[in-house]
């Protein structure tokens, strides 16, 4: 009677190990599979989120220069009319992350910043100079810097920033969604994400 007793209790140890070690597999297995699709996840959103935008304005462009001990100054003078095309971008691909398998848990560490192009086209009417003032390669150079500087101020007063901004909390909550489906936690910055509203208050800019 000892010896079945024995032999059942045997057979009840080798049966929980097989089943523990098989849980325990199991859990591996599945923690990597998670793993390989939170990545796969990542690397199919690594794409450029774009926001486009056209601004115009006409500049005025005036130069005169002092010769002959300010008896003589020539002036030289020009409209330009600007046409750009601006875009407002985050590289995805620049995404800072670590995936945590054993605590279940996506750290997104850092936020690529925005990457503002602007592409202007200039036509210049009533050029006027004088032959001792010529218009030269570096008053083209300035006015173009004159160009990129006064739109890159309107960028910063339109609403491109931030329509591109919310694209990109529109492409991050499929972290969220995907997470949140695997029963993982997301956080960034260390700071744990619980909703998708959560992303409208986090500042990009850190």
């Amino acid at each position: 009677m000892r010896k079945i007793l024995f032999g059942v209790v045997i057979t009840l140890i080798i049966l929980f190990t097989f089943k523990y070690c098989g849980d325990q597999n199991n859990t591996k297995i599945s923690i990597q599979e998670n793993s390989a699709l939170i990545q796969e996840q990542i690397n199919n959103v690594g794409k450029l989120v774009v926001t486009e935008g056209h601004f115009s304005e006409v500049i005025t462009y005036q130069q005169s220069k002092s010769m002959f001990n300010n008896w003589y100054n020539p002036n030289k003078k020009a409209v330009v009319i600007v046409n750009a095309d601006v875009t407002v971008a985050y590289d995805l691909s620049k995404i800072e992350f670590d995936i945590d398998g054993e605590s279940k848990v996506l750290r997104i560490k850092n936020i690529p910043k925005e990457e503002i192009k602007i592409s202007p086209q200039l036509e210049y009417y009533d050029m006027d100079s004088d032959f001792l003032n010529p218009f030269e390669a570096e008053d083209y150079n300035k006015i173009a810097e004159t160009v990129k500087s006064s739109i890159a101020k309107k960028v910063e007063q339109s609403d491109l920033k931030s329509n591109a901004e919310n694209r990109l909390i529109s492409e991050l909550s499929k972290f969220f969604i995907l997470t949140n489906s695997l029963g993982w936690e997301l956080q960034y910055n260390q700071s744990p994400i619980s909703n998708i509203e959560q992303f409208k208050s986090i500042d990009f800019k850190l």
